[in-house]
Formats: structure tokens, C-alpha cells, sequence
């Protein structure tokens, strides 16, 4: 028997938007005068506690600089963040759509994410950001994703149960955790296939696989 929720919480970072454009990605590391794969590297390193507030964009940034051996003026720090809140900002095929079509059919939505407060500040500007009914902002809560503080907030500002409650995030780890304190939880790894497992597991007024397959059938 499929499951029927009334709530779906969408992680942001590749879920609903799309990955950080490679462009993006060399840019930053040209400033800090860092091998590609070098800078990715340390980029992620600090991401966790930038993300739930433990260092500021300045702090975030020289950490990154100084585990590269470089240094950094202010200047070049405005320059990272200008570059690095817009690059999360483009929208992943469908699923804002989605999103957007599942709260005119009567659900609940909620944005659960890992984010510091510079691309929060960029991403809630984004047109293309479906209205939600609750938010959950790492850099908010003080914490990040896969701690069950978060998830907790986000299932008080919605006063729901979390057997009520369906999310989708890119990463294992939070996928467990979310499941582990009563939700139901799906891997994203992209659109057809998590339309394949929503259609197999969960009863929604409006599906995904019918979202991809319509620009199909208009042709």
C-alpha cells in the first residue's frame, strides 16, 4: 500500500537546484590561487560549520585560505562571496515546478538546508523559489543536517508528525537521520528516478514522472 503524506520537505543543493557550475567553481579557485581539485577540497572542508553559522563569511574563507597555504584580502573575500551565493541559484529541472504544483493541491512544503547565510540571503531573492510553508535554514538553527535538530525544526514550524512528512535530500547521511526519527525519505539523484520511486512508494495529488513526461506529450 502506497503512502499517502502531507508534507514534502525539499532539501535545496541539488535537489532543488542544480549542482555549482564548473565555471563557478574555477573562478573561485583562480582567486585563491588553488588547483581545482585542491580548492574543491577545502571548500568542503569548513562547509559544515560555515553552514550552521560557526564561522562568519570572513572566517570561512581565510579558514579555506589558510589550509591552502594562501592569504586573502577583503576585497578578494567580496569577490568569493559574489560568486559563490549565485551559483546556487539555478533551478533543477522540475522540481521547483513540482514543488510548486503539490502546495496548489492542498500539501504542505517546507525547505530543510544546509546554508550559510550569504547564499540564503541570495537564494530567497531567486524568482523561481516556490512559496513554502515552512523554512529551516541551517544558519538559522545553528546546526546542520544530518543532526536531528534541524529536522525537528523544521517538523515544529510545520506542526506535523514526521510518519506525516516525505523528504528528499542528495545525501545518505541525511536520508538515514531524516528516517531515522519517523520520516519517510527519499535519495535524490535526479528527477526520472526519484519519479520512479515516489510512483512505487507514496500516493501525491501530482507526480513527478507526469511533470517530465508532459513536455514530452506536448510535442
Amino acid at each position: 500500500m502506497r503512502i499517502s503524506p502531507a508534507v514534502v520537505i525539499f532539501d535545496y543543493g541539488n535537489v532543488l537546484s542544480g549542482p555549482q557550475p564548473a565555471a563557478d567553481a574555477q573562478a573561485m579557485s583562480a582567486i585563491l590561487d588553488l588547483p581545482l581539485a585542491q580548492f574543491a577540497e577545502l571548500y568542503w572542508r569548513f562547509r559544515v560549520d560555515y553552514d550552521a553559522a560557526q564561522l562568519s563569511p570572513a572566517e570561512y574563507w581565510y579558514a579555506v585560505a589558510r589550509a591552502g597555504a594562501r592569504s586573502l584580502t577583503p576585497g578578494q573575500i567580496a569577490e568569493l562571496n559574489a560568486i559563490d551565493a549565485p551559483s546556487w541559484s539555478h533551478p533543477a529541472a522540475f522540481m521547483a515546478d513540482w514543488a510548486r504544483a503539490l502546495r496548489s493541491s492542498g500539501l504542505r512544503i517546507a525547505l530543510l538546508s544546509n546554508m550559510p547565510v550569504t547564499v540564503r540571503d541570495y537564494v530567497l531573492g531567486c524568482s523561481w523559489l516556490p512559496e513554502f510553508d515552512a523554512r529551516t535554514f541551517s544558519c538559522e538553527v545553528g546546526v546542520s543536517k544530518p543532526a536531528p535538530e534541524i529536522y525537528q525544526d523544521c517538523l515544529a514550524k510545520l506542526g506535523g508528525r514526521p510518519s506525516d512528512a516525505l523528504f528528499l535530500d542528495d545525501k545518505e547521511p541525511n536520508i538515514r537521520a531524516a528516517e531515522a526519527l519517523g520520516l519517510h525519505a527519499i535519495l535524490f539523484t535526479n528527477a526520472a528516478s526519484a519519479a520512479s520511486e515516489l510512483d512505487a512508494r507514496f500516493q501525491l495529488p501530482v507526480t513527478l514522472s507526469n511533470l517530465i513526461d508532459s513536455p514530452r506529450s506536448a510535442d
